[in-house]
């Protein structure tokens, strides 16, 4: 993570932006079918919903039977690990978007991650573009471990049954590398399978939102009321957000 965090936020410190632009630019807006696209990427980039189905596996494993600590103690626990987590995914996010406004705008070629690197790289320097590359790998890394982790954990709770590690790696990289193969550009690729995860994002917070404000399932640790009408209305944005995707993409809109 730390990788991560210092290979994507470097170049904002050599390049930083207006502190006006910025406020201006963190006013949600859309411009035709490509930016919803793009914003779906970013929502599915950030929230990841296979990242929470591995929590929930981790909050499985810290709330068991043997537990060492009161149960009070490790939901505020995890709510801080989660909290942490979701704001350092999305302060990245937003750090990529500042540099690329502030050193890319006019360059060409910098739709493809070989033209943003490159564009990088002749803008702010070496250093900036090697990092940059490394940060891109770690998280491309990270993403691979938790998506396998995530989809063993719910393959073993469909199936009862548990993959050997070597399998579930090959599961992972096979489908990427096939695309890869097939001649897709990676970049293009790259986005589509981030706004694939956006689709998948109510698929995992609508059961979650509706699990967790039941009573009879979670006793005196169940959802205060603000948090599920805040939860189901974050769902119905998302949902929103994909279906109008789908509608300008089809043409509908």
């Amino acid at each position: 993570m730390l990788v991560i965090v210092i290979g994507f936020c470097y170049g904002l410190f050599i390049a930083p932006p207006e502190p006006g632009a910025v406020l201006g630019g963190m006013i949600p807006r859309f411009d035709g079918a490509q930016s919803v696209l793009l914003a779906a990427s970013i929502l599915g980039a950030t929230v990841m919903p296979h990242a929470i189905y591995a929590h929930s596996s981790l909050a499985r494993d810290r709330f068991g039977t043997e537990r060492t600590y009161p149960l009070s103690r490790l939901i505020r626990a995890t709510r801080v690990d989660v909290t942490i987590a979701l704001t350092i995914a999305g302060s990245v996010n937003l750090v990529m978007l500042l540099v690329a406004a502030s050193v890319l705008p006019g360059v060409a070629g910098t739709e493809t991650i070989e033209g943003a690197h490159a564009a990088i790289e002749n803008t702010l320097g070496t250093t900036a573009s090697l990092m940059f590359a490394i940060a891109l790998l770690a998280s491309g890394l990270a993403s691979t471990a938790v998506g396998a982790y995530a989809g063993s954990d719910i393959m073993g709770g469909l199936f009862r049954t548990r993959m050997k590690l070597l399998t579930r790696r090959l599961i992972t990289i096979i489908p990427s590398i096939i695309v890869l193969a097939a001649g897709v550009d990676p970049t293009y690729a790259l986005i589509l399978s981030q706004v694939i995860l956006s689709f998948g994002i109510p698929f995992a917070l609508v059961p979650l939102v509706w699990l967790t404000s039941r009573k009879s399932l979670m006793g005196a640790s169940v959802n205060a009321r603000e948090t599920t009408l805040l939860g189901w209305a974050i769902a119905a944005v998302i949902i929103a957000l994909n279906v109008a995707l789908v509608a300008l993409e089809t043409g509908i809109a």
